[in-house]
């Protein structure tokens, strides 16, 4: 959002560039991918940008999150402006307040709605002729924290509330909420957004909609269910006019989707134009993938055979720089010399409390976000108001000049844009291209066991100085400038060599669906290097982060159905996932007789935060993932640093794991559940993992005393999760009637040990195509909402190919035609595509699970 914008400019002016032509994505894409949303810059969990829904001047461009991380792009062609990328936008008049404090420190202003916290009974009661006057009414906030002014104690609770408007506001729609865990809100009847996780602090998210489109003068019925699956309850939301600049839209023609890049083509004023956003996360250099600088591209050309003049204007916004709109930050810039020189902004917080924060729904603001590009001297920077900029940008096809009455520092509380333009000149039929880098430079990255770490491609700096940092971040950018045209042919060779090897290995659907995922998975992690304990330099450590289903760092049972994508390639990587829970049992720190949930919540990883253990699940994934490392490097090295952990917890399913209690598992948001007949066969699996690694070690006595005891229990389970219908297994043990996905078989037959006989996964493969929704398999007879990385596991363990794509199809109708336009979610329902909850999750590394197959 831009609230009295200030803008910081940078004119480029650029001399002598080579000609290029775009790269076209074809062969590493299908040309009908259509993704919820796009991914633009990848680097971590915080630099995170991503245009939501199919078009990129549509609306902001955004964090993972929602939260408006603009990038703006601008297309002069002779004289006349096009809006190509973003849609800058304001926050306008309230169309329906929230019971927000006035101001902090302020008590909340409550309103009146009706609610109930049972059933309403009814697929209608959000409608406005629905009858709620037997309802009870309350006042707003509801939830269990000390001031809500309505006690809600229950998982679930449905709101309607009458609202009466004199007009109808012009603008789209803002949603401003508190929730915990999540929202889904109706406007007269119609669904219009929703959103998951925890957001303690009332956070504005666009819902895309015209406020005409569902609004009308005089009586309207605003109805929300939220619902809440741990800690305390609380929800408020209310409305907000969105309005947005009066600027030309440029006609999107094209996009389309590879691993490594998002390329979209434009049509204005008889020029095209072609923008490429390359994040080179490639993981066999971790070094590129760990450098936190991504690339930009343009490329213009003339479609109508006449010559145009072309300007392009790129800006980026502080918002990516700061947790929430109005902190006050600085600029600076600079320039790298050199064969290839750079000229760069930089834009920060002015306070700099580095690892300040954690938790789910926050953004960072420590660092500083960068934007360079090749340029020579006679770089200009100026401070002004956006709409002052755009305006002579649409004059002059530049921002001027103003170096004689700036400073090269500034503490402003209002929106800083860091904006760059280029002058093309005669654009005709001969491309012409010119690019930008995005970097972000966070200084220290995660808190480990009380200490802070840097990121793995600082792991050689020892500054401390602000000084010092600038000038690590000076030669990041150079590298990255001096890679630009090695790492474009890298990527281009990955995608299609990706693509290919997906395509081989599942189809057109499964090719499609690793590429929308490959990009999410690897960004919602942190690399950084170990503390001197792990090494000279410390090892890799590659944290993940919760996204949207608590924030916790480090989670085991994140990390294993994530794992597919990083055993495939980079190994390593996956030890880096794994090495936290490892150390922290080693260490003394983790006492109990099984595995850690987690490590803390991002980006802090100094003790597990999660309110509850889940025993059996960690044990079995530690096990089976240790198992399956072995597999792929063909040793079992790695789990002999790690015996003494792995026999802990390998004599805790021994004794737990067969039949367990009443305990969460990885799929926790389906709350707790004895006897769980697929959290057996993990147990099941674990034991078969640890004897599978004694015989990499040479035991050969250990190894026979594991697998026939896991051949044993396998018979047992056999007999107790059989359905009387001989049809299938059920979902617990002794529960006729029930069934659900036994997802972690998979590793019986990735392993190849043989453990359960071949037809008890042929049988549940057979059963679960009788059970498929339009947009999934149901994750079990409880509810029919799924896990899009489980339906995976579960279809490759399919024998027949034709089998294993029909129960993947529905995944890729789910992502293309879900109405929730947002970065992929792993949970949804199959009824209707909507998503339930989670968004932008590494999870989704797990649809490489039938490459490791082939």
């Amino acid at each position: 959002m831009f609230a009295r914008p200030l803008v910081l400019a940078l004119l480029l002016v650029f001399m002598n560039l080579n000609d290029g032509h775009s790269q076209s994505l074809i062969g590493a894409a299908s040309a009908a991918l259509n993704p919820p949303a796009t991914p633009l810059i990848t680097v971590d969990p915080y630099t995170s940008i991503w245009s939501f829904g199919d078009q990129l001047n549509d609306q902001p461009t955004r964090h993972w999150t929602g939260r408006p991380h603009a990038l703006n792009g601008l297309l002069r062609v002779d004289g006349t402006v096009f809006r190509f990328m973003g849609n800058p936008t304001f926050v306008g008049d309230t169309v329906m307040r929230a019971a927000q404090p006035r101001q902090v420190g302020a008590s909340y202003t409550p309103y009146e709605a009706k609610f109930r916290t049972d059933s309403p009974g009814s697929d209608q009661w959000m409608q406005p002729r629905f009858d709620d006057s037997q309802w009870a009414t309350g006042q707003a906030p509801f939830g269990s924290r000390p001031g809500d002014k309505t006690a809600w104690t229950t998982n679930d609770i449905w709101v309607r509330r009458e609202v009466v408007l004199d007009r109808v506001p012009q603008g789209r729609l803002l949603v401003n909420a508190i929730y915990n865990d999540n929202y889904e809100l109706f406007i007269n009847g119609q669904r219009v957004a929703g959103a998951s996780g925890v957001s303690p602090n009332y956070e504005l998210t666009s819902t895309g909609r015209q406020a005409t489109d569902l609004l009308k003068p005089g009586r309207n019925v605003i109805a929300f269910h939220s619902q809440n699956f741990g800690g305390q309850q609380f929800v408020d939301l209310g409305l907000l006019q969105e309005r947005s600049m009066d600027l030309r839209a440029a006609t999107q023609t094209g996009k389309q989707l590879s691993a490594t890049r998002s390329q979209y083509t434009f049509e204005a004023g008889g020029v095209g134009l072609t923008v490429t956003f390359m994040a080179p996360l490639l993981m066999d250099n971790l070094d590129v993938l760990s450098r936190p600088v991504q690339y930009i591209t343009y490329t213009t050309q003339s479609l109508d055979g006449q010559e145009h003049q072309v300007e392009i204007y790129q800006d980026a916004s502080s918002d990516i720089a700061v947790d929430n709109p109005g902190q006050p930050v600085t600029w600076r810039r600079g320039r790298v010399a050199g064969k290839q020189p750079l000229n760069w902004l930089r834009v920060g917080t002015a306070e700099q409390k580095i690892l300040g924060k954690k938790g789910d729904n926050v953004r960072i603001d420590w660092g500083h976000l960068y934007i360079a590009a090749p340029g020579q001297t006679g770089t200009s920077h100026r401070i002004g108001t956006m709409a002052g900029s755009v305006n002579q940008f649409e004059r002059e096809g530049l921002v001027s000049d103003i170096r004689a009455g700036g400073r090269p520092n500034m503490i402003t509380d209002s929106t800083v844009v860091l904006a760059t333009s280029f002058n093309l000149g005669r654009v005709a039929d001969k491309p012409v291209e010119r690019h930008l880098l995005v970097g972000y430079d966070d200084l220290k990255a995660i808190e480990y066991v009380g200490q802070p770490l840097n990121a793995w491609w600082r792991r050689y700096d020892r500054q401390n100085s602000t000084i010092g940092s600038e000038l690590v971040m000076e030669k990041a950018l150079s590298a990255a400038e001096s890679d630009y045209v090695t790492l474009k042919k890298t990527c281009t060779a990955f995608d299609r060599s990706l693509y290919t090897d997906a395509l081989k290995a599942g189809g057109t659907t499964y090719a499609d669906l690793c590429v929308l995922a490959y990009r999410q998975a690897i960004a919602a992690h942190k690399l950084v290097a170990g503390p001197p304990m792990a090494g000279p330099n410390g090892q890799p450590l590659f944290f993940s982060k919760e996204n949207f289903s608590n924030g916790s760092i480090g989670t085991v049972d994140v990390t294993y159905p994530s794992a597919p994508l990083f055993l495939k390639y980079n190994p390593t990587l996956l030890k880096g996932m794994l090495e936290p829970i490892f150390h922290y049992s080693e260490s003394g720190r983790w006492t109990k007789p099984f595995a850690a949930h987690d490590v803390g919540t991002y980006p802090i990883a100094n003790g597990q935060t999660y309110g509850e253990d889940m025993p059996v699940e960690e044990c079995g994934n530690m096990l089976i993932l240790t198992a399956a490392l072995a597999h792929v490097e063909g040793n079992a090295n790695y789990a002999r640093q790690h015996w003494s952990a792995l026999t802990t917890w390998v004599t805790y399913l021994k004794q737990h794991g067969f039949d367990p209690t009443n305990q969460l598992c990885t799929d926790d948001f389906a709350g707790h559940i004895a006897r769980n007949a697929n959290l057996s066969v993990k147990a099941i699996m674990g034991i078969a993992s640890y004897g599978y690694l004694a015989g990499k070690l040479g035991d050969a006595t250990t190894e026979t005393e594991y697998l026939r005891l896991a051949r044993y229990l396998a018979k047992q389970w056999m007999t107790l999760a059989k359905d009387p219908t001989g049809t299938h297994y059920t979902l617990t043990f002794d529960n006729p009637g029930t069934w659900s996905q036994k997802y972690n078989l998979i590793w019986d037959k990735l392993l190849k040990l043989n453990i359960f006989p071949e037809e008890v996964a042929q049988q549940e493969v057979a059963f679960y195509l009788t059970k498929q929704q339009p947009f999934g398999l149901p994750l079990d007879s409880r509810r029919t909402y799924t896990k899009s990385d489980w339906i995976v596991w579960t279809a490759t363990l399919a024998n027949k190919q034709e089998d294993f794509e029909s129960l993947i199809k529905p995944i890729l109708r789910f992502a293309t035609e879900s109405p929730d336009r947002v970065p992929l979610n792993d949970w949804h329902e199959t009824t209707n595509g909507h998503k339930v909850g989670f968004q932008a999750r590494s999870v989704v590394g797990g649809y490489f699970i039938k490459m490791l197959e082939k």
